[in-house]
């Protein structure tokens, strides 16, 4: 347990009032960005506005307190929004509650597993689909409120909300659409302008004067939410075994998200700031912010990217600027939230549609469609297409299954089993090659031997007195490829020639031994080298020609 300790005791030690300043600073900022954001965020998931700063609160805080990175801020991202949205349309907020905390046990019991270093295995094709697929959901669902559509029912699904946005885009509010545009305007041009004002707080306070001066007929927050300002209270969900059952799969969805973007937020900020995080103090940490998020009636919550770099650079280096960025939130929720209800919904999308562009890594996309095979880009499309059209996990399972199957023929591509040429053949005569004795076959294998490449072990129907496999190139091999050995063993045992295994690298020597066929073709046939290997092949045909 001595690597799960919070980055928090470690930057404390020497911590000066210099460097509490810095928090501080950072803290408040990164708070005023994360203000808006979590708004519109808890809004796109189809929860309350104050859900998404109790997340913010809670997890934000514990999450800063506890986890392996030191600049790390949590809060809700665009990434849970359509999964949280799904989950509260199907489970009602008791079973979001329920994933929720689940999700938080079994990020607990991934850092617990020292499983923070597994995210790597999962391909940057998916990784980067799945995000670019996450932003087009959440433009889609947006698409509604920027233009002040009238729906005549309730899509769940994105397909159903892009097909209600066609069939009802004549019902068109104009002038939702004119406070929309002009939000979007103030998101694009106000850092041009300023940097010390979060673009989306400028947006807010535009749109919102701008609504309540002219009279416009626009919704607001407050027309559609009631709007509270009682701070986060702990409840205890119900939870019974129809529950669990129900939203599991959910549940190993947000643990496995969260795991991945806050670890590769926590990687972005590594190279920030020229420091390393723990992976998997930081999973740990994500689990009791998620769990407690839940109990405290948030959504889950993971490491934002974007509020992270903020938070860096505005000079935040230690996990209190994250703490006090939840302190922040706190007394803007206790003393301005009934102000929120003034914000009009064309500008949530308006910052929505901004998050999604941000978030969708086009370029990253080109460059990946451009620069790799096609099998991956296969991957990322189809990733990209399923997030969209179905949900997450569909995207990943299938994602994930079709980087397998890809990587798994590649490796069954490197596989290669060839016969040696022998000088009698080649007519060589510049010692070139290795002196093979009379009646002896040499077999190179060279690659990985799995399932996939398994049915290359050769078939032997020549005669001689031994066999040579050389396995000095072979790093792995598994109980199919040892089946095919053990077959060509028997067909050479048959036909009297004996299969001497030359140079095999320890993993496959291990599946020799645990299967029992070391012991059956002799540990005198396991020779270190070909060298040795041939020496054993001379021996045995000069012990035929002695009897």
């Amino acid at each position: 347990m001595k690597d799960l300790t919070p980055q928090l005791i470690h930057t404390l030690k020497g911590y000066t009032r210099q460097d509490l300043v810095k928090d501080l600073t950072a803290g408040v900022i990164v708070a005023i960005i994360a203000l808006p954001l979590s708004i519109a965020l808890a809004l796109a998931s189809g929860v309350a506005p104050e859900q998404g700063l109790y997340t913010a609160i809670v997890a934000g805080f514990l999450i800063s307190a506890l986890g392996g990175s030191r600049v790390q801020i949590a809060g809700p991202t665009a990434a849970f929004a359509t999964i949280v949205a799904g989950i509260v349309a199907r489970s009602g907020m008791e079973g979001l509650a329920v994933a929720t905390i689940l999700a938080g046990i079994i990020l607990v019991l991934m850092g617990l597993l020292r499983m923070g270093s597994m995210i790597k295995f999962i391909p940057y094709t998916i990784t980067t689909g799945f995000t670019a697929g996450i932003a087009v959901t959440i433009l889609i669902g947006q698409l509604k409120d920027f233009f002040g559509l009238t729906f005549t029912h309730a899509p769940v699904e994105t397909m159903e909300k892009l097909g209600e946005v066609v069939r009802t885009f004549g019902t068109v509010n104009l002038a939702a659409a004119a406070v929309g545009c002009l939000a979007l305007a103030i998101l694009i041009l106000w850092p041009k302008v300023s940097k010390r004002i979060p673009a989306s707080l400028a947006a807010v306070v535009v749109t919102a004067a701008a609504v309540q001066l002219l009279s416009l007929p626009v919704n607001t927050i407050g027309d559609l939410y009631v709007i509270s300002s009682a701070p986060p209270r702990f409840s205890l969900p119900a939870v019974s075994y129809e529950t669990v059952a129900a939203v599991l799969p959910d549940a190993f969805t947000i643990a496995v998200l969260a795991a991945i973007e806050s670890l590769l937020s926590a990687v972005v900020a590594d190279e920030m700031i020229g420091s390393r995080h723990n992976s998997n103090m930081e999973l740990v940490a994500q689990g009791i912010g998620n769990a407690a998020s839940a109990l405290f009636g948030g959504i889950p919550a993971t490491g934002a990217i974007a509020r992270t770099a903020a938070n860096i650079k505005n000079g935040g280096r230690s996990p209190v600027a994250g703490m006090v960025h939840a302190a922040v939130l706190l007394l803007v929720l206790v003393l301005l939230m009934p102000y929120a209800a003034l914000i009009p919904m064309p500008c949530i999308a308006a910052i929505l549609f901004q998050v999604a562009y941000n978030m969708s890594g086009w370029r990253t996309v080109v460059k990946v469609v451009k620069r790799s095979p096609k099998s991956d880009v296969a991957v990322l499309a189809v990733t990209f297409l399923l997030t969209v059209v179905f949900d997450l996990v569909v995207a990943i399972v299938v994602g994930l299954t079709l980087a397998c199957l890809l990587f798994m023929r590649r490796m069954a591509d490197v596989a290669v089993v060839k016969e040696w040429e022998y000088v009698e053949d080649a007519g060589d005569s510049q010692g070139r090659f290795k002196s093979v004795p009379p009646q002896v076959m040499v077999y190179e294998i060279t690659g990985p031997m799995f399932f996939g490449a398994a049915d290359k072990i050769p078939h032997i129907e020549r005669e001689g007195r031994a066999l040579i496999l050389r396995m000095r190139a072979v790093p792995a091999m598994d109980i199919t490829a040892l089946n095919g050995l053990e077959r060509l063993w028997q067909e050479c045992r048959e036909k009297g020639i004996q299969v001497i295994f030359s140079h095999v690298n320890p993993q496959p020597m291990s599946v020799f031994r645990k299967s029992g066929l070391y012991e059956q073709v002799g540990a005198e046939n396991f020779a270190p080298n070909i060298d040795a290997a041939l020496e054993r092949a001379a021996e045995l045909g000069t012990a035929v020609q002695s009897h």
